[in-house]
């Protein structure tokens, strides 16, 4: 790297023992060569004549090269070479390894081309003899990288440095220090990212070290270093919310502030005035210069006749937000920010990379991520790496916009480019492709590069790709802009047979894909494998190609067919859990679909990949069907610990608990320690559903515009009888409800059961009267107590919506009586029966239906006896007569009783006269007069 703590001299470098330090070993492209051609190196790599015999089985293709050397380092570990003590020879091994996985970097990420032949240092005469002996040997190194059925790039350059990473660093049992952790974590980390899916077993090894390295003492620099690298991993493999934790972490280390704010400023050229536009404003702690060199390739201007290269920010004085950021950002001027320390830049792109990763209904969307990029770009960066990965992740935010999709595209096409002619080799054996790939912009000049130590000292601290994965994401983005011509081109000169067949099945030419992927699995039927109109229906090529089982589940995705994914999982060795995955999906697919071939599909490849989110969900959704209660409940609660932001798995796993069967009902045995007396407590007999709460709640917060986990909410929790009812949760839940879809059903969200629960509660358990507290307006219920959020509840968010409901009136009728308005409470009982009468009114006067028509009796009967009767002679609240008396509510009530039972009876004398319900209006008419 750019700054070396090796001694001045090479051979003093290994006469100490190894720093205890996270990152002690930084070396530069002068001293890789000579560390690749120390002895302890010949020896390991296999150059000493007396291992010809084992280096002859290696070409023969009898025993593995990594495994050869990953033999020697140990033995080298336990007998140590002349001249060097235990505590050397460790050290050395982690040097070599080192400057072959740094070389490897180099090679396949950040470039400039290698200035040496990496087969020539490495590799022993015997496995070099020839190109095809050279050429074997690496699809033979190539093919062992595979894990799980997940296999690596067949045409992976330079492959034999990562081998001897891969060996020394992770296989030869290097022990003790904090450097051989990092180092074992960041080569199975790159092991990782070379697969093509992410697979559980080096998952498990990856986080191991990490966890390690938690507990070591490392100095705030290191510390920083460690959680922006930690963040990078767990973004990689899926836990967004574990990735911000590390980033806020590091920033703390690093007093490092930033903020994504709003700022107010012109986006477009035609833009009048000034509006809010989106803006991280940041400063790194340390001494930071706007003049200070910055580095990187060519940023491609936007070239829009509308939008602007970059936001106008306005004044910062007019701004509206200002005086919101923190003490030290508050001077900076958004239109003119210092540059950023390389690490802090690192810090804000990895916020980004979390960001892209999160759900959008979370509110984290592709609109927040650009911000992160652009505060890189537009403050410059003085690190040639991190400022070319700025340029790749606004150009991944900037493919999904019309206006910026095709500077996106260009600006992707200009980087890959750049990543292919700085790791360019020359050596005539290499996997890489030969063929110079499309290009539609200049080659870049010499001021746009640097050098190797620049590029890769922060390598680390980035979600770096290799250039075949970046090829294959430009192709990917040119299907998505229909460019199909130019992505095909790109992905069968990289020899990405899958990926092609792919894109071809995406746009409806599936016999095409299939003749495709056939051509990698089968012998051809004929004799000439080149012709185009070859079928490919013979028995499998042997050897299959190490991505076969993937290749064999795209076929069976074409055909449906399921034998395909059954030979994808022999093939394997039963380790590819995406076999599994798909013929679980197959099973649920078909009519009827076969739930228990399904459930066991998804247990072989949870048992391969424990900590594939979306597998433990689908499973637990089958156990569902199953009515597998209690495993339903065991897989979503994996589900949550793998993604506690999963709104969905929390509400299933709700729904889980909430089906179990009822527990017997237990007792705690307690003991006093003073007299020996046993106690017997009766357990709560409603933990089940307290837990069911607690899930659905965290599901709510998660989803918080989602009515039907509310809806679960507000059921589950008046489901628990007074007194235990949780009724806050309640409250909030028939709120939100209301919020949600007041709009659209009115009064039909509310829950009127629900509803009567709470006013019974609210009737019976408290006074009015205890509950005032004077105010400025005069004597209220405090907002913040139980019934005060009822009666707001009612208030501000029922009564609004009642249009119809004769029974929602007459709950609100009991609250105003609760409340001492006795002239409310008979006003809502006339609504209560206008509105019962309305919706009987058709079926009971126009078609004679007995059902209405008795509907309509009883609600008469309720209005006159627990109306009027009672309502009307009451003293009327707040209001007093001319002479001082108290008014009453309704002093001709016996006369609207009276006018209420004629308007019925007129209505109902073409179907109902002498009928049982004409007589109990009629004898309810007679009390009213007093006959």
């Amino acid at each position: 790297m750019a700054e070396s703590t090796l001694p001045s001299t090479l051979d003093s470098a290994f006469e100490a023992p190894l720093k205890d330090q996270y990152d002690p070993v930084r070396l530069t492209s002068e001293n890789i060569v000579p560390i690749l051609e120390l002895p302890l190196a010949k020896k390991l790599l296999g150059h000493n004549a007396s291992y010809s015999d084992t280096i002859a089985k290696v070409a023969r293709d009898e025993t593995s090269y990594t495994t050869f050397v990953a033999d020697q380092a140990r033995t080298a570990l336990q007998t140590p070479c002349e001249g060097l003590t235990s505590e050397q020879t460790q050290s050395q091994i982690l040097h070599i390894g080192l400057a072959a996985l740094f070389s490897f970097l180099q090679a396949n990420v950040t470039g400039p081309p290698l200035e040496f032949n990496s087969a020539d240092t490495v590799l022993p005469a015997a496995l070099r003899a020839d190109v095809p002996t050279l050429r074997a040997v690496r699809n033979k190194i190539v093919r062992e990288w595979s894990v799980d059925g997940e296999a690596a790039y067949k045409l992976t350059p330079n492959p034999e440095l990562f081998a001897v990473a891969k060996a020394l660093l992770s296989d030869a049992g290097l022990r003790g220090a904090v450097a051989t952790k990092t180092a074992r974590m960041r080569v199975n980390f790159l092991h990782q990212k070379m697969l093509s899916e992410v697979t559980s077993t080096l998952q498990d090894v990856i986080y191991k070290d990490a966890d390690e390295l938690t507990k070591s003492e490392l100095n705030p620099d290191e510390q920083s270093h460690f959680l922006l690298e930690r963040a990078i991993i767990n973004t990689y493999h899926g836990f967004d919310g574990k990735a911000r934790a590390d980033l806020d972490q590091a920033c703390k280390a690093r007093n490092f502030e930033f903020a994504l704010t709003g700022q107010m400023g012109k986006r477009t050229k035609f833009q009048e005035r000034d509006t809010s536009q989106l803006v991280v404003i940041a400063k790194s702690a340390g001494e930071t210069s706007k003049n200070a060199e910055a580095s990187g390739p060519k940023k491609l201007d936007l070239n829009d006749d509308t939008l602007l290269e970059a936001i106008s920010f306005a004044d910062k004085k007019s701004g509206t937000v200002q005086n919101e950021l923190p003490t030290a950002l508050q001077s900076v001027d958004p239109n003119d920010q210092p540059i950023l320390n390389p690490v802090d830049s690192a810090i804000l792109l990895a916020m980004a990379s979390a960001i892209t990763n999160t759900a959008p209904e979370n509110g984290l969307t592709r609109e927040e991520t650009q911000p992160y990029a652009t505060r890189v770009l537009e403050g410059g960066s003085s690190n040639w790496q991190i400022y070319t990965e700025a340029l790749l992740v606004r150009s991944r935010v900037e493919g999904y916009r019309a206006r910026t999709v095709e500077r996106s595209v260009l600006q992707m096409q200009a980087l890959v480019d750049q990543v292919i002619a700085d790791t360019a080799t020359d050596d005539s054996a290499a996997q890489q492709p030969s063929s110079e790939p499309t290009t539609f912009l200049p080659r870049p000049e010499k001021s746009e590069s640097a050098p190797a130590a620049s590029r890769l000292e922060y390598v680390w601290l980035m979600n770096f790709s290799t250039r075949w994965k970046l090829e294959a994401e430009l192709a990917k983005r040119w299907v998505e802009l229909g460019g199909l011509r130019t992505a095909l081109d790109i992905y069968e000169r990289l020899q990405m047979w899958a990926e092609a067949a792919l894109c071809y099945a995406a746009t409806e030419r599936e016999e095409k894909a299939k003749a495709m992927v056939r051509r990698q699995l089968y012998e051809a039927t004929g004799q000439d494998e080149d012709d185009e109109n070859e079928q490919f229906e013979g028995p499998e090529r042997s050897p299959l190609p190490a991505d076969a089982p993937r290749l064999f589940c795209i076929l069976g995705d074409i055909d449906k067919d399921e034998k395909f994914y059954e030979r994808a999982w022999d093939v394997s060795g039963q380790r590819y859990a995406r076999a599994q995955r798909s013929l679980a999906r197959h099973y649920l697919a078909l009519t009827p679909p076969e739930l228990e071939k399904a459930e066991d599909a998804y247990r072989k490849s949870l048992h391969i990949n424990r900590l594939n989110h979306g597998s433990w969900f689908a499973f637990g959704c089958v156990q569902l069907e199953l009515q597998k209660w209690q495993e339903a409940v065991d897989s979503f609660t994996r589900c949550v610990q793998l993604d506690d932001t999963d709104g969905e798995a929390y509400s299933n796993l709700a729904a889980s608990i909430m089906r179990m069967p009822e527990e017997e009902q237990k007792f705690e045995i307690t003991i006093d320690e003073s007299t020996g007396e046993e106690t017997k407590i009766e357990s709560d007999p409603y933990k089940r559903k307290r837990e069911a709460l607690a899930a659905l709640q965290r599901a709510a917060q998660l989803k918080n515009t989602d009515a039907r986990i509310w809806d679960n909410v507000l059921t589950v929790a008046a489901s628990i009888p007074p007194p235990s009812t949780p009724f806050r949760d309640v409250i909030t839940a028939q709120k939100r409800i209301i919020e949600l879809l007041g709009s659209k059903k009115g009064e039909k969200c509310i829950d009127g059961p629900i509803l009567a629960v709470l006013v019974d509660f609210l009737i019976t358990a408290f006074d009015y009267e205890s509950l005032l507290i004077e105010s400025d307006s005069g004597p209220v219920v405090r907002t913040g107590t139980i019934p005060g959020q009822i009666l707001s509840l009612i208030d501000d968010n029922v009564v609004p919506l009642i249009t119809h409901s004769s029974a929602l009136w007459l709950l609100v009728s009991r609250v105003e009586m609760f409340r001492h308005r006795p002239g409310r409470a008979l006003e809502v009982q006339e609504k209560a029966w206008r509105a019962a009468v309305a919706a009987s009114a058709q079926g009971a006067f126009q078609m004679g239906d007995e059902k209405p028509w008795l509907e309509v009796v009883r609600a008469t009967e309720r209005l006159v006896r627990d109306g009027y009767a009672k309502y009307g002679p009451m003293d009327r609240e707040g209001q007093e007569g001319a002479d001082g008396e108290t008014e009453m509510v309704a002093p001709d009530w016996r006369f609207k009783a009276r006018s209420a039972i004629r308007g019925i009876l007129g209505k109902g004398k073409d179907f109902w006269v002498d009928s049982d319900g004409w007589m109990r209006l009629k004898e309810l008419q007679n009390e009213v007069t007093g006959n």
